[in-house]
């Protein structure tokens, strides 16, 4: 008999604790930069110099934190579990922690790609981590963030979904279950599949779910998560 796949969703709450900024808790980057100027599609096109300061800033940050224990603990629960990541992070703690199937639905913040072929993506290093509009790719093409901006179509929740209808156990970590399409993921649930929400915050979840909450953050919550999948 196969793993139970475990599939477990994450959001900015997961990587909070490694001291990556979220968005939308109090003092989160929402309240030092207009959403609508450096993540959004009309942003890009209207100051594509000042977006690119943006994700230089957030890769500098990126490159000097590690993964935090919650998610090394869910890099070693693939012993026992066909563990699948679905993040909504564009960090890459989760692959740094040692998870080996991770799905990023908004992007990545350590990878570029060619304004003019999106097919052509590149992964920056910690060393060399910042891009203006005057870098180019082999091609001679500007480059952009690897990311998916507010206004544009998210093309891994397709994936996501696949993934959330074959979960035989899932898993909601940090996120305020308030940015669509990831927030209607749980919809796509099995009827019957247990629900863990680890959060320490209270969460706007789905009425009438299978839902076991845990109210911690990611680190003691994933620590919780994994004495309860024992029983």
């Amino acid at each position: 008999m196969g793993k139970k796949k475990l599939v477990v969703l994450t959001g900015a709450g997961m990587s909070a604790e490694s001291g990556i900024s979220t968005f939308r808790d109090s003092g989160g980057l929402w309240e030092k930069y207009n959403v609508e100027d450096v993540a959004s599609i009309e942003g890009w096109h209207r100051n594509p110099a000042l977006v690119q300061e943006f994700y230089n800033a957030r890769r500098k940050q990126l490159v000097t934190v590690q993964p935090n224990d919650g998610h090394r603990a869910l890099a070693a629960l693939e012993q026992d579990y066909d563990v699948r990541i679905i993040t909504q992070n564009v960090d890459n703690l989760h692959e740094r922690a040692g998870s080996t199937q991770v799905l990023h639905l908004h992007g990545e913040l350590m990878k570029v790609r060619s304004t003019r072929d999106e097919s052509r993506i590149y992964e920056l290093t910690p060393d060399h981590c910042e891009i203006t509009m005057e870098s180019r790719d082999e091609y001679g093409d500007t480059m952009r963030p690897h990311i998916v901006f507010f206004g544009e179509a998210v093309p891994m929740i397709e994936p996501a979904i696949e993934l959330t209808e074959q979960a035989d156990i899932y898993v909601v970590i940090g996120t305020s279950l308030n940015v669509y399409p990831a927030a209607g993921l749980l919809h796509y649930v099995r009827r019957g599949t247990p629900i863990y929400l680890i959060d320490p915050q209270p969460v706007n979840a789905p009425a009438g779910m299978n839902i076991h909450f845990i109210a911690k953050g990611a680190t003691q919550g994933v620590a919780e998560l994994i004495e309860l999948l024992k029983k």
